[in-house]
């Protein structure tokens, strides 16, 4: 069986979930005020990734984060362009850990239009790709964000979320469709019943034996997304936390049969630059357990 057989194989058979550990440049400063590194504290691009980039080896190197849990980790690029206890990161999660390495390859998000987000073009997406696949990258992920009920904008949103997610599939690498309603969308779940009409759709306008995964705001509406659990072209129906607490996304999640946790800053609350590694591993460890039990259901 070959690495992608063995990871697809390991994404339809396994429980457990995916960590997001792909802040971007964007959103690296709060993530690491979170974790207790004030911005006074370095200065520039480079040393702000270099220390991202320390804080998420420290988790991926712990004992408590490995494949018995974890299904997959999602990667920034410049994660992926650097080695993990001298080995390539994504080599690193799969060779050491079996936890199957994925890209995010969005650029970030355009100005809100029909209330919504669409991605910022991808011109380099073909490059990226080829280069994501020569370093053993599985998947990709790319977010869009959707703020108002608005049948139009959701629309776009999802005609180009397909439409990129195509161009992943024809670069061998399967994609993760992130349209994220926002969880204070005024009407969160008009937005909801939205998104999966047009999702539905797209997903079965998809060639037979081609895959994808959805990663989706925990819905207003238990099991909203049970037809997407079962769907020929879905691999994995994953949740983000998009705001809420650990606590509250897990409550919300143990709700959604069949739906697994792709937690960022969930998974990260809790941990900072200051604890011992004794300290760090309680605290991931049992941040990896509850969000775990929650995508069990």
């Amino acid at each position: 069986m070959s690495t992608f057989e063995q990871q697809t194989t390991k994404f339809r058979t396994q429980t457990g979930f995916i960590a997001a550990l792909d802040q971007s440049g964007g959103s690296t400063p709060k993530a690491l005020k979170l974790y207790g590194i004030a911005e006074s504290s370095y200065s520039g691009e480079v040393q702000m990734m270099d220390l991202i980039h320390a804080m998420r080896s420290r988790i991926i190197t712990s004992p408590a984060f490995n494949g018995d849990r974890v299904l997959a980790a999602i990667l920034f690029e410049a994660t992926m362009d650097r080695d993990v206890q001298g080995v390539p990161t994504a080599e690193y999660l799969w060779n050491v850990k079996r936890v199957v390495p994925i890209l995010k390859v969005d650029k970030g998000l355009a100005d809100e239009a029909n209330g919504v987000q669409l991605m910022k073009p991808m011109p380099g997406l073909d490059a990226l790709l080829a280069k994501a696949k020569s370093k053993g990258i599985y998947g990709t992920k790319m977010r869009s964000v959707i703020k108002l009920a608005n049948a139009a904008g959701i629309q776009a949103v999802v005609d180009q979320q397909i439409a990129v997610a195509r161009q992943i599939i024809a670069g061998g690498l399967v994609p993760i469709i992130e349209p994220e309603v926002d969880i204070h969308c005024p009407d969160k779940a008009g937005a909801e019943s939205l998104l999966k009409a047009s999702l539905l759709k797209g997903l079965d306008g998809l060639p037979a034996g081609q895959l994808v995964m959805l990663k989706l705001t925990l819905p207003e509406v238990d099991d909203l997304y049970a037809d997407f659990v079962k769907h020929p072209r879905v691999l994995k129906v994953v949740a983000l936390s998009g705001g809420y607490s650990r606590a509250d996304a897990n409550k919300k999640l143990a709700r959604q049969h069949g739906m697994v946790a792709s937690f960022s800053r969930a998974l990260t609350e809790g941990l900072t630059a200051q604890q011992s590694e004794a300290e760090f591993n309680v605290a991931l460890d049992a941040a990896i357990q509850s969000i775990y039990e929650a995508s069990k259901t």
